[in-house]
């Protein structure tokens, strides 16, 4: 028997609660730099040092943050799941927890590309976060960091709607929906299948009722409860 398909949606909200900061908890500013300067297409060519050295410091304060409980149960749910995770998130704690299948619509954090040819990455290593890696990769090509910067589109859009559209059960978990286009993903959901939100303050999604099961918690808190939910309700 095929195991039913579970695809998640995560945002900053599961990475916040393994000490990971966010953009709005930031007020604006990162390392006392307004976002922009840092994290957009026209700061990193403006500026690319400054960004190369934005990037190196969030890699250093990843280097000791570890998976919590909500990307473990992830992981541990492949038991009786096919689990497809699209993450928001650039950290790499999904991995770390072990999932096997996932997605990041934002970029990684802990690799490079080439700038003028984009489909060369690296990985990062820790010797790389002890110096800014500006100038050149392996093969001698000038690197950035491997993020989807703001003014650029989102590559694995595209994707990320075809894997939600084939799920069986789609859970949103840590995010506001206020992000976009990874909140239009909700609208590739087909019609009678099971959603689950997961925030401590979520969004007013009313417009999908009765579909949607909002579990007002926590990341850590909201995906044990969802992992009774799922664990009776699974023919395996």
């Amino acid at each position: 028997m095929n195991k039913p398909r579970l695809v998640i949606s995560s945002g900053a909200g599961i990475s916040a609660e393994s000490g990971i900061s966010t953009f709005r908890d930031a007020g604006g500013l990162w390392e006392n730099y307004p976002v922009m300067e840092v994290c957009s297409a026209d700061g990193f060519r403006k500026n690319p040092r400054l960004v190369h050295e934005f990037y190196n410091a969030r890699r250093k304060d990843l280097v000791d943050k570890q998976p919590n409980a909500a990307h473990k149960i992830l992981a541990e749910l492949e038991e009786d799941f096919d689990v497809y995770v699209i993450t928001q998130n650039v950290d790499d704690l999904h991995e770390r927890a072990g999932s096997s299948k996932i997605l990041h619509l934002h970029g990684e954090l802990m690799k490079l590309r080439s700038v003028s040819r984009p489909d060369y990455v690296e990985s990062l290593d820790m010797e790389h976060l002890e110096s800014c890696p500006e100038t050149k990769g392996k093969n001698g090509d000038y690197m950035r960091p491997h993020i989807v910067f703001f003014q650029e589109p989102v590559p694995n859009m595209e994707l990320a709607a075809e894997w939600v559209h084939d799920a069986d059960i789609f859970v949103v978990i840590g995010t506001s929906l206020n992000v976009y286009p990874a909140a239009g993903l909700l609208h590739y959901v087909r019609p009678g299948i099971p959603i689950y939100y997961i925030d401590p303050n979520p969004a007013d999604i009313t417009i999908l009722s009765p579909q949607v099961h909002v579990i007002k918690a926590k990341a850590t808190e909201g995906m044990k409860i969802l992992e009774d939910i799922l664990r009776a309700r699974s023919p395996i």
